[in-house]
């Protein structure tokens, strides 16, 4: 993308960002640095004891979990000891460009490898029907997981970015969405975010009840993306104990300790980070209205796409302004096909482009309503999974709604850019 006319500079050099601080957020730090015995002995506990023979297909997600090679190694080391022969599956969807290789390449990027697990990655969009739910939603499944004979769902469970319900990411999602593949997420999203909670519900409590599955893996993470807590349920605990574990992660999960917001920065998006890029729980924008909650941000600004996206840039219609960086990374065709699977158009939205960050900054404060630089509530992060060291205006100080967990580590200070214009956030 070409640079922008020299007018759009002289449009925006006269305004003036405000001071920020360095500010650090506390949150709950409950954490496992080492949850190989867990897992290994809730496995033993919920697991039969021989599985000789029996191939066992284990659900590889999009999303960078914490310790999830551990997490994976582990689960594959033991049900080798039991005579199992494990496999794993990617089960995302349409992710990775709704392609076999896309997806393998997805785990490759997380780390999930058949040298760093100990199991193959069996990848293929190829799907069962195995039935219909009684409202008329066609049920899909992975062929390879269909044919195994027992499968692990394993994922983390977390608020959703587009609904709200007693299921919202998590084990229930990756039997019904995840493993089912592009058509299965496809069949699930037809009926709009406005019914995903009962879709969810329906679609997999319906494969739950047809599969082979043995149990599921459940973690949890901090504000600070480390696992927090790992649990293995049986097949008849997933459906009364995952709303627990919803509720739990959502106290967990970290925020943003404003009630509005003048000017949010964000330095990058991206998939890994969340599914739409960046987690609409922490920003407070929303491309659905089957979700809400978070502080009220009136400029929106990204400066980047993350490398491990690879182009996928759903998420971006969420923002006001992002970069001709950004710009020039996007993939539109994994980003549209994303973006047609999960119903919502908004998301892939081409915000306005500006040349560089100094821009995209001088543009949020310009519109954000405020007529002094220093009356500015400007937040800066590095992304919504990085939010205990972030970057305050002091009126943004001024406004934090819980001071016992906000701390400001510097004094105010200018933003710095390079001879680019982009940010120098060490």
């Amino acid at each position: 993308m070409k640079r922008m006319d020299r007018r759009i500079d002289s449009f925006l050099e006269q305004v003036d960002l405000p001071l920020v601080h360095r500010v650090r957020q506390r949150f709950d730090q409950t954490h496992l640095p080492y949850p190989d015995r867990i897992l290994r002995d809730q496995l033993k506990e919920q697991l039969p004891a021989d599985l000789s023979g029996r191939k066992i297909a284990i659900t590889c997600g999009s999303r960078g979990i914490d310790q999830y090679v551990r997490l994976i190694s582990t689960v594959v080391d033991y049900l080798k000891t039991c005579g199992a022969q494990p496999f794993l599956v990617p089960a995302m969807g349409s992710h990775g460009g709704a392609t076999a290789a896309g997806q393998t390449a997805l785990l490759a990027h997380l780390g999930v490898t058949e040298s760093s697990t100990g199991a193959p990655v069996c990848s293929s969009m190829e799907t069962c029907r195995i039935g219909t739910t009684k409202n008329g939603v066609p049920v899909f499944a992975d062929r390879q997981a269909c044919l195994a004979d027992g499968i692990i769902l394993l994922n983390r469970i977390k608020p959703h970015t587009s609904f709200r319900g007693a299921f919202e990411s998590g084990l229930l999602k990756m039997l019904a969405i995840g493993l089912g593949k592009h058509d299965g997420a496809e069949a699930t999203h037809l009926l709009r975010y406005e019914n995903m909670a009962e879709n969810l519900v329906s679609v997999g409590t319906f494969a739950l009840e047809h599969l082979p599955v043995l149990a599921g893996v459940a973690t949890l993470e901090n504000a600070y993306g480390q696992l927090g807590e790992v649990h293995v349920l049986r097949p008849d605990e997933i459906i009364s104990r995952e709303p627990e574990l919803l509720q739990r992660a959502r106290d967990l999960m970290p925020r943003l300790y404003l009630d509005t917001i003048d000017v949010l920065i964000i330095r990058e998006i991206g998939k890994q980070i969340s599914g739409t890029g960046m987690d609409t729980n922490i920003v407070g924008r929303y491309h659905t209205q089957a979700a809400s909650g978070g502080p009220r941000t009136i400029k929106l600004g990204v400066l980047d796409l993350s490398e491990q996206s690879d182009g996928n840039a759903n998420g971006m219609g969420l923002a006001d302004f992002i970069t001709r960086r950004f710009a020039d990374k996007i993939d539109w065709t994994a980003t549209y096909l994303n973006t047609l699977t999960s119903t919502e158009p908004a998301s892939a939205r081409m915000p306005m482009v500006l040349d560089n960050d100094q821009a995209v900054m001088k543009a949020c404060v310009k519109l954000c309503g405020q007529s002094a630089a220093s009356q500015v509530r400007l937040v800066v992060i590095e992304h919504t999974k990085s939010l205990d060291q972030i970057w305050m205006s002091p009126a943004a100080c001024a406004s934090v709604n819980a001071p016992d967990h906000v701390q400001i580590e510097s004094d105010p200070l200018p933003l710095q850019f390079d001879e680019e214009g982009c940010w120098l956030y060490d």
